[in-house]
């Protein structure tokens, strides 16, 4: 049963302090450098020709496609780089990771949506919830 690319797997494997830690993979590299592609259902390594709006390439200029080499989604022990995504936090705190909040940066800019965020009525001024 191997694991590929958003599949969601327990992170108790990873030590006592990740107990209880759900987390996704959502991507990676080889030892070689190259990287994962969702949807290339191999363990090894294919060349693609990928366009625009495909991920592991960015086109230099209008129409240009280019054959790439990258890695299929499925994990193997010649990944050098893993990335995880913590779907549902365990019952302790990793020290620099989850042991703090960052504020949200952009709130929405709509009155109906700035509502729905913090649970307005109709009549209450939206102007004192924006978020800066």
């Amino acid at each position: 049963d191997e694991k590929r690319i958003s599949a969601e797997l327990g992170a108790d494997s990873l030590g006592d302090e990740w107990k209880g830690y759900i987390v996704r993979i959502s991507g990676g590299n080889d030892k070689q450098g190259f990287p994962m592609k969702q949807g290339v259902l191999t363990p090894g390594r294919v060349r693609l020709l990928l366009g625009k709006n495909q991920s592991c390439y960015r086109p230099r200029r209008s129409g240009e496609r280019k054959r790439k080499s990258v890695r299929g989604c499925i994990v193997d022990a010649n990944l050098s780089v893993l990335s995880l995504v913590i779907i549902r936090k365990g019952a302790n705190e990793i020290p620099g990771l989850t042991d703090t909040t960052v504020p949200r940066r952009l709130g929405p800019k709509r009155a109906n949506k700035i509502r729905k965020l913090f649970n307005l009525a109709k009549e209450d001024d939206v102007r004192q919830y924006l978020v800066r």
